[in-house]
């Protein structure tokens, strides 16, 4: 999506004001003076420009790391090697077989959140006396932030200032940080905007805060187990499902939203945006401005640059290589079989045909490589049963498993290089939804059904009617809602946060990492180990047990 002129503007005159793109913020080098105190200028569009810089900090980690550490880890894709290409140390293949390692690059993002969180303390900080409706945003995201962490990392620091110079920072009990998050979250919803137009598109307002609450609400009983082993989905309680019912209601019946106003392909696409009214939240990209998306380069086909025509049914040919390596399990890609499921061409497999870059379905034009159409196999077949998860590199190596097309590419985004240094991007402009109106919509379902009351058929149906599946007759199981689940936030970082709390994250799901050395479905695996970095800037932390 290309980003409105009123963002880019905020974004510039943060970085005028700053001259500062360091992961690392010095609190006493930033702004000096209180805006709401400047005269000169309106204060809300200086707290607009200090904000940008909090809003876009997570435009890396979002587009490509997190998304490998949440994708593998899940049930629906697993990586392969070929040849020991793209085996990358195991950074991949650990995540897939649930034996993360604190040095995987594919984890190297935690510090990405606390220099966050540094971010927004330091505006805090400085907007200390000022109005909560200038405050919000800023604790909206340091809401958001310190989630991410707990959610990955069990427990975490609950930071509300800027630590001085040698300060101890520990890390808090798991269910005293979901506490936090809530108390927060309730004292600054309703100090948020609730518009929602083209400038509020990629920042947090009333429903952005909420549907983080209500994802808090449906996980609670995970989140303040004992200790994240102790967690059971067949018999843990949770008192706050009928808080996440009413807060799910909150954001039904504001009627802002839509389902259908854009059909399931190109709410994904590279022309996806502020029109999408499913999306509540976002991390907006652009590959000129805001580049670091990367979900198409390891999901499409290896051999894909310079092929032409291409199933992106582009005619212009990709010039930046591809990764190829990862594609959906065998098991995770039967769940699309329902009649009529638009959902179901988010995947490719069987023999494979050219797309249409308006319609983004396909046509009726093979998919050509050395001469044959390209097939790619449900079914995965290992050079050898070990811990690379390798297939080979020949021809047949190249066509097994199934792939993602979910994130649509094309040639203008793929092919850009951008500064610094004339990098190749390999980014598209794809915005990534965070929270969206459907997931609302089952999240209810789920609860309701988690009380044994009724309603939640009604709300199911209509995920099932704006994607052209079969409704069903009566209320649905929870199995229902978990394979629901499944196909509508495919491939949108959700699954490993629904398989945890579903019962489902211990469940040998590919039968391939059976009797793998390193696999390690261990209960205690449903967190991440801290990055080795963060271990030693704090030499009081303990890893994770587990790890």
């Amino acid at each position: 999506m290309k980003l409105n002129k009123v963002f880019l503007a905020a974004g510039m005159f943060a970085v005028a004001l700053t001259s500062c793109t360091d992961l690392d913020v010095n609190p006493n080098s930033q702004y000096t003076e209180d805006p709401s105190k400047n005269s000169g200028i309106d204060p809300m569009i200086m707290v607009e420009a200090k904000m940008s810089d909090v809003y876009f900090h997570l435009s890396g980690t979002l587009g490509r790391r997190y998304m490998e550490a949440q994708c593998l880890a899940s049930d629906e894709f697993t990586s392969l090697a070929f040849d020991g290409g793209y085996y990358d140390s195991g950074t991949y293949a650990h995540q897939a077989l649930h034996d993360s390692r604190a040095t995987d690059a594919s984890l190297d993002w935690y510090s990405e959140l606390t220099s966050g969180i540094t971010k927004v303390n330091t505006i805090l900080a400085e907007l200390s006396g000022a109005s909560a409706q200038m405050t919000a945003p800023a604790r909206a995201m340091r809401a958001y932030f310190t989630w991410v962490l707990m959610d990955n990392f069990g427990d975490t620091p609950i930071l509300e200032k800027v630590p001085a110079e040698g300060e101890v920072v520990a890390r808090s009990p798991r269910k005293e940080v979901a506490e936090w998050i809530e108390s927060e979250l309730l004292e600054i919803i309703p100090s948020l905007t609730d518009e929602l137009t083209e400038n509020t598109y990629g920042k947090p307002t009333k429903y952005m805060a909420q549907a983080l609450l209500a994802k808090l609400y449906i996980n609670w009983a995970v989140y303040t187990a004992e200790s994240v082993d102790q967690y059971d989905a067949a018999t843990a309680a949770n008192p706050k499902l009928d808080a996440c019912v009413e807060v799910c209601d909150e954001i039904i019946n504001s009627a802002k939203f839509n389902l259908g106003s854009v059909d399931y392909l190109h709410k994904f696409s590279y022309d996806n945006g502020s029109h999408v009214e499913d999306f509540i939240y976002v991390m907006p990209y652009d590959v000129l401005t805001l580049p670091g998306m990367q979900y198409a380069r390891p999901r499409s086909f290896k051999q894909m640059k310079g092929l032409l025509p291409n199933y992106y049914g582009s005619t212009e040919k990709f010039t930046n290589s591809f990764g190829g390596n990862m594609v959906v399990t065998p098991e995770f890609a039967k769940l699309f079989c329902l009649d009529g499921d638009i959902r179901n061409l988010c995947i490719l497999r069987g023999d494979v045909y050219n797309r249409d870059p308006k319609t983004l379905k396909p046509t009726t034009e093979p998919f050509m490589y050395n001469g044959k159409q390209v097939h790619f196999t449900e079914d995965i077949t290992l050079i050898k049963e070990d811990n690379t998860i390798d297939v080979g590199n020949d021809d047949n190596a190249l066509q097994q498993g199934c792939h993602s097309i979910k994130w649509f590419l094309i040639p203008g985004d793929y092919n850009v290089k951008y500064d610094p240094g004339n990098k190749e991007g390999r980014s598209q402009s794809n915005d990534l939804p965070i929270f969206r109106y459907a997931d609302i919509l089952l999240m209810k379902a789920e609860a309701l059904t988690r009380i044994g009351k009724g309603g939640a058929k009604d709300l199911f149906n209509q995920i099932r009617t704006y994607a052209g599946a079969p409704q069903i007759a009566a209320e649905p199981t929870l199995d229902e809602i978990y394979q629901e689940r499944g196909r509508e936030f495919f491939d949108e970082n959700w699954r490993r946060n629904d398989m945890i709390r579903f019962g489902h994250f211990e469940d040998e799901f590919f039968p391939h990492y059976k009797n793998f050395p390193d696999a390690n479905f261990d209960k205690r695996h449903r967190i991440f180990p801290i990055e080795q970095e963060m271990l030693d800037l704090n030499p009081g932390w303990k890893q994770n047990p587990g790890y």
